[in-house]
């Protein structure tokens, strides 16, 4: 096994150890969450050790990024989510790799990707980003629909050809009053995704928590983390 491989298995090693602890604080199943690995910034080839070491679930924010590592593991089984504000103009090459885009917090955005999904003959899964930090009709500092917003967008996607209304995401604001409180916020997000399974019942991922603050997620009822920096390293130039 090289140095590298080495250290992805430790790091992935405690980071389960982590969500297995979370779980059994919560009273939940270890299988009920599910770990997203984030590797931006980080090559294709730790993409191919983390597999080998049994990872199935990648997360990328940039499309620049993003679509050559696709490629190049795309003989992998993985499942791609796609987790970065997103413009209208790589949607369609986003389309061509992602299986889950957590960041929809437009209707412009839902119609873009219904569009790109029609035409590559996909089903693209779909999470609407929730702003705990946004005003009405606004979108948050780091992307997202304010509350209020989710039940119309909720509805665009499920209307949507192409397209899967799997559940919502946050990501725990740096402003508001949920700033610094992220269990507070998760709790949240989980308030509404409970009223959003009242309507639409297959949706029921919900995507929250990182590195620093996963086990606030679990606690909450998180399906899925998103964790990058505790398995993969600080990030060059990040600290």
């Amino acid at each position: 096994m090289t140095d590298r491989k080495a250290q992805l298995a430790a790091n992935l090693a405690q980071v389960e150890e982590r969500i297995t602890s979370a779980c059994v604080a919560a009273g939940r199943k270890r299988e009920e969450v599910t770990l997203i690995v984030v590797t931006k910034t980080y090559p294709a080839s730790d993409v191919r050790m983390l597999h080998e070491l049994g990872v199935r679930h990648v997360a990328e924010n940039r499309d620049q990024d993003a679509a050559p590592k696709a490629t190049a593991c795309a003989d992998l089984s993985l499942t791609w989510h796609f987790v970065g504000q997103l413009q209208t103009n790589k949607v369609r090459s986003v389309t061509s790799y992602a299986d889950v885009v957590q960041s929809v917090d437009r209707i412009k955005l839902v119609t873009a990707l219904s569009g790109a999904a029609v035409r590559a003959e996909r089903e693209l899964g779909c999470l609407i980003q929730v702003a705990l930090d946004a005003e009405s009709g606004e979108r948050g500092e780091r992307g997202g629909v304010a509350p209020d917003g989710i039940e119309e967008l909720a509805a665009e996607v499920d209307a949507a050809e192409g397209l899967r209304l799997d559940g919502l995401m946050t990501v725990a604001p740096l402003a508001g009053p949920f700033a610094g409180r992220q269990r507070a916020a998760f709790d949240r997000l989980m308030e509404f995704a409970t009223r959003l399974r009242a309507g639409h019942s297959a949706a029921t991922m919900v995507s929250a928590g990182m590195s620093a603050d996963l086990e606030d997620a679990v606690a909450a009822g998180a399906t899925h983390v998103r964790v990058g920096t505790a398995v993969l390293g600080v990030r060059p130039g990040l600290g």
